[in-house]
């Protein structure tokens, strides 16, 4: 063959990308793999830092975050803070639950915990810790959260509303605390603080719905926890609300006798926390006019709070007692300051409970100057003899040694009286003057010389007694033999058998004929008086 005869091959130059169907595979890989990682960075939700104390029970991407018992989220990392303070946090949460991160939101560890007489938290004895959930209600955006060491007792999606209570110690209240209405437990203490004065505790409880409704301007707030137990003139008192109130205390709420408002008071609205009901109960009084009074002799019974009493009328309360030393007499002197409230006597009046209300000077004046010059004084009176407690006792005391008031004093002074107590004392120390006056020892000479002759009597008594026995006895016993031979001979004479009776007997039958035979011829005679001189005529009876 040829060579020169075969065709010519020549390359033929192509424009463009070959692309071989080996690489088809790769590049959708690529593709699918892009897109995984678009989406998962679309999909990714927010990363957000929480702070906590301690990491107790934390495990880096083993923790889970948990709303309502759902997943919605994983711990990442766990950090120690640069000052070794606490610890950081880094969760990863669901991109649905980005619109929920603002400002009031809380996180904290769910773990085993008694607390306000309830158990939470025992399924992460046996599942681990994790971290809850409260969502919050503001509108700011939030990343950076400070963890609650413990779990809040009331979450936001609980019904209800806040109240803030004011109070002078924290007595034995605490976080969980249960709230009371008639009873019923209708809420809890969710957190207390001291004031920052230091003069006081703030507390916030929660109130569920619809009990919240309760709640009014006119509502009092009480402490109800323990039993509480008083003794005063009227009794023993015993006030309590549950087993849980003695144990881990407790706060009470109710409306007071006549409160007219029925509007709800609203969130966050304080109150005043009293210690009992009695004292919660206190009607608000709008007139109170302070005074002071002066006793010369020891307080001990008395008591700030204890009542002003007029004639069974509580007036008043004592505010304060103090000490003073009177130059003018060189004496100590116990000023008493007290508060008086005319409306609760006003209340009782009905006639010029007006102008008794009036609480101008001039009218003032005049109404305390009339009744110390008739007699009005302050006296010390014990309201219980049991316990020693006193009070103070408003009266009028005709015959007292004329006095005024001093109103140059600030506060107006009230004219005082001794006391019940006082008046006892001055008896007791005139008692033993008395009797340091009698001669005792004269007395006790007098009384052993009585003695001494009643023992000398006696001994005589004695001797004579001594002497009957020995000479009387023999003579009086022979008497006595004879009166008993005596009457053993007239019981046989007596005797219904003996001879002498028989004898008596027939004697007296005579005697009975006899009597017959006389009261016959009295007769006969009485009828035939003429017998006696001319006899008796035949056949005539």
């Amino acid at each position: 063959m040829d060579i020169r005869n075969l065709p010519e091959v020549r390359p033929q130059r192509t424009w463009g990308w070959s692309v071989q169907l080996v690489w088809i595979v790769p590049i959708i890989a690529a593709a699918v793999a892009g897109w995984l990682v678009i989406k998962s960075i679309m999909e990714k939700g927010p990363t957000i830092t929480i702070t906590f104390k301690t990491a107790e029970g934390l495990e880096a991407r083993k923790t889970k975050v948990t709303y309502k018992n759902v997943d919605i989220g994983q711990v990442k990392t766990i950090e120690v803070s640069d000052d070794l303070s606490k610890v950081i946090v880094s969760v990863e949460l669901e991109k649905s639950m980005a619109p929920y991160l603002v400002q009031d939101t809380r996180f904290w560890v769910v773990r085993p915990r008694v607390a306000g007489g309830q158990v939470s938290g025992l399924m992460t004895l046996f599942s681990g810790s994790h971290i809850g959930v409260d969502i919050g209600h503001s509108t700011m955006p939030r990343q950076d959260f400070e963890g609650l060491e413990v779990a809040p007792v009331v979450t936001g999606d609980v019904p209800g509303r806040q109240f803030v209570l004011r109070a002078e110690t924290l007595g034995s209240l605490q976080v969980g605390s249960p709230v009371f209405f008639r009873q019923e437990e209708v809420g809890k203490v969710i957190a207390h603080e001291v004031d920052q004065d230091g003069q006081g505790v703030t507390f916030r409880v929660f109130v569920d719905r619809p009990y919240d409704r309760y709640v009014t301007a006119d509502t009092r707030f009480w402490n109800a926890s323990g039993v509480d137990v008083s003794l005063d003139a009227t009794g023993v008192k015993v006030d309590m609300q549950s087993i849980v109130s003695i144990l881990i205390g407790g706060v009470t709420f109710a409306m007071p006798p006549g409160a007219e408002s029925d509007q709800p008071a609203e969130e966050g609205q304080e109150f005043r926390l009293a210690a009992t009901r009695e004292e919660a109960m206190k009607h608000k009084d709008l007139i109170v006019e302070r005074f002071v009074l002066y006793f010369p002799h020891s307080l001990r019974g008395l008591f700030v709070g204890a009542p002003v009493d007029f004639r069974g009328i509580v007036v008043g309360e004592v505010k304060s007692m103090n000490v003073e030393f009177d130059e003018s007499n060189t004496a100590f002197r116990f000023p008493v300051e007290v508060d008086l409230y005319p409306s609760r006597l006003a209340a009782m009046m009905k006639h010029s409970a007006e102008d008794f209300l009036k609480d101008d000077q001039p009218h003032l004046r005049k109404r305390w100057d009339q009744g110390v010059a008739n007699g009005l004084r302050a006296q010390l009176g014990v309201g219980s003899l049991l316990t020693g407690q006193l009070y103070v006792a408003l009266d009028f005391f005709p015959g007292t040694s004329p006095a005024k008031m001093d109103w140059a004093h600030d506060p107006p002074a009230i004219p005082t009286v001794p006391g019940i107590t006082e008046e006892i004392q001055k008896l007791i120390v005139h008692l033993s003057k008395t009797l340091r006056k009698f001669p005792l020892e004269e007395i006790g000479t007098d009384f052993r010389t009585t003695l001494k002759a009643l023992t000398k009597t006696l001994e005589k008594g004695d001797k004579f007694v001594e002497r009957l026995q020995d000479e009387v006895t023999p003579e009086v016993k022979k008497a006595l033999d004879d009166m008993r031979r005596t009457l053993k001979v007239a019981e046989r004479t007596l005797a219904d058998e003996s001879p002498t009776q028989v004898e008596l007997q027939n004697t007296l039958r005579e005697l009975g004929r006899t009597a017959e035979s006389i009261r016959l011829l009295s007769d006969y005679l009485e009828r035939h008086p003429e017998a006696l001189l001319r006899g008796k005529k035949e056949g005539v009876r």
